[in-house]
């Protein structure tokens, strides 16, 4: 099964295929994925936010007015600020994360790209990115998406994930290796 059926399976990958297909279509697919990143950043820095969407007691009416004025303060642009309207409607805003996530393989295969999901113990700056990206470049022979998480629980390092093939130097792992060789 290849990246894009995958994609398609669940639900989250059926509303970024479908929201992917009206860029592709009003050529907005760079605007719609600069909003996304921001949506994204915002998901990362905001509690609140994150407890709107994530939330089961807020109400379908009241996530869509709370994410309107979201998307109006974040200045989305249109496409995205109607995306964010029907799932708020449908009842799926949950779906946020894994929707941006699933737009950004689909635009990264539109641009020919792959796509590296690259996990951090903290936010990495601007040179450490393109320093990342150059050596995937290299490594890999194409262009590179990439797809920043931060998780403080790997303590530091990075885990690099590129469809099925990952690299994991987190000090995380390397310390559960030595506990076990200590085991032994």
């Amino acid at each position: 099964m290849d990246q894009s059926s995958g994609i398609q399976a669940s639900l989250a990958g059926r509303y970024a295929l479908a929201l992917f297909e009206l860029a592709r279509e009003e050529k907005k697919i760079d605007a719609v994925a600069g909003s996304l990143a921001t949506l994204k950043a915002a998901l990362a820095e905001s509690d609140d936010f994150r407890a709107l969407i994530a939330s089961p007691l807020v109400g379908r009416e009241a996530q869509g007015r709370s994410a309107a004025a979201v998307a109006e303060s974040l200045k989305l642009d249109p496409l995205t600020r109607n995306f964010i309207g029907v799932l708020a409607g449908n009842g799926r805003l949950s779906k946020l994360p894994d929707v941006i996530r699933s737009f950004n393989l689909l635009a990264a295969r539109h641009r020919g790209e792959l796509t590296a999901e690259i996990t951090s113990a903290r936010p990495l700056d601007a040179g450490q990115v393109d320093a990342i990206k150059q050596n995937l470049r290299t490594r890999m022979g194409r262009d590179i998406a990439v797809d920043l998480n931060v998780d403080p629980a790997i303590l530091g390092g990075l885990v690099v994930k590129i469809g099925s093939q990952m690299i994991d130097s987190s000090i995380r792992t390397k310390l559960n290796s030595l506990a076990h060789a200590m085991k032994g």
